[in-house]
């Protein structure tokens, strides 16, 4: 879990993906379309992406993408991400976080 939560803490979003995913594409489009330009870790691409997954199932994450860090907070899956948008919080979160500027 180290290594999950050391690279969630460096940016203001990380999101731990995969490319075949669609729900880690429309979490990143979401992120994207608020000018956020988040730290995107492919899991399928990342040669360390099996152990980031295995960090990140122990982490409670089933399925383990995607997972989301906002203000080197963990947020969650895209329940939680789209919780959050549908509630009016996810946009203050990014500004609070300097992931976006209005």
């Amino acid at each position: 879990m180290a290594i999950v939560t050391r690279l969630g803490e460096e940016y203001p979003v990380v999101i731990f993906s995969k490319s075949s995913c669609c729900m880690s594409h429309s979490i990143k489009t979401l992120i994207y379309s608020f000018g956020a330009n988040p730290i995107v870790y492919e899991l399928d691409e990342c040669s360390n992406g099996q152990q980031l997954e295995k960090e990140l199932k122990a982490l409670g994450h089933k399925p383990s993408v995607p997972v989301v860090f906002i203000g080197k907070e963990l947020i969650g899956g895209p329940n939680e991400i789209m919780s959050l948008h549908v509630k009016g919080k996810l946009v203050p979160m990014l500004l609070k976080a300097k992931a976006i500027w209005i």
